[in-house]
């Protein structure tokens, strides 16, 4: 049953019907991962905390850096040397006391991976680098939970939602990128530069992701890839197909 207060916090919400209270009731008892409290995941913890999901989990080792600011919109200025994750919580907090705020300061590996995605619904996330996006990919694959991946450089984006188990022709993160990328140790948005609102675009989309899959809404984005190209003024998608000799979702339950 929502309070007065949340009624009116989450009128806007309530008014659609694709949504309305039981929608919304939906979010507040929701538990949504987001990996990385970058780029894309700064803009994305603050539209989920503002939509009211109950417990957003945030998971990111590293501290806040003046570089950070560009895009980063969650920081603030006397931030900077502070852990990421306590950050977050703070601004969560101040943005709406509906939110509980789990923070994990660590780095995403084959080692933690499935003990954190147990603990929630949805797994969004935003890292740079692949030895954290495989980690996870297999952990969602167990735990047959939804994963928002979505990544940014310069001036394009890409995003898609990835979950095997609902159909027998949906891929997983490891059909799209069977092996890491030769660079991928030294690329990233230090060598890369990016366009501090092409983040924000791609982090607010990817914030809309994990709501409708919370709300079930429908048609899903898994199995396709939306891509962001804003110097080229585009935006397009493209289907993704499943690799069925996949390493990791191949064998998979279906």
């Amino acid at each position: 049953m929502l309070t007065d207060d949340q009624r009116e916090r989450y009128l806007r919400h309530i008014l659609l019907k694709e949504v309305g209270a039981q929608g919304q009731q939906k979010l507040l008892a929701a538990r949504i991962l987001v990996v990385g409290a970058g780029g894309i995941g700064a803009p994305a913890l603050l539209y989920l905390a503002a939509a009211g999901v109950g417990i957003i989990g945030v998971a990111d080792d590293d501290l806040v850096s003046l570089s950070n600011l560009q895009r980063q919109i969650i920081f603030l200025t006397d931030e900077v040397g502070g852990a990421k994750t306590a950050a977050v919580n703070g601004a969560l907090a101040r943005l709406n006391p509906d939110v509980k705020v789990v923070e994990h300061r660590e780095k995403i590996d084959e080692g933690n991976a499935r003990r954190l995605v147990a603990g929630y619904d949805v797994v969004l996330e935003g890292v740079d680098n692949f030895e954290a996006r495989y980690a996870l990919n297999r952990a969602v694959i167990a735990a047959r939970k939804p994963l928002i991946s979505a990544a940014v450089g310069r001036f394009e984006a890409q995003l898609s939602v990835f979950k095997p188990y609902a159909g027998a022709n949906l891929p997983c993160y490891r059909c799209l990128v069977p092996t890491a990328p030769l660079r991928e140790t030294t690329l990233n948005c230090a060598e890369e530069g990016i366009l501090g609102p092409v983040a924000g675009v791609i982090g607010a989309a990817a914030a809309l992701e994990a709501i409708r899959e919370i709300l079930g809404l429908q048609p899903s984005l898994a199995g396709r890839l939306f891509i962001y190209s804003p110097l080229a003024l585009d935006a397009r998608y493209a289907r993704l197909p499943r690799d069925p000799a996949c390493p990791d979702c191949a064998t998979a339950d279906r």
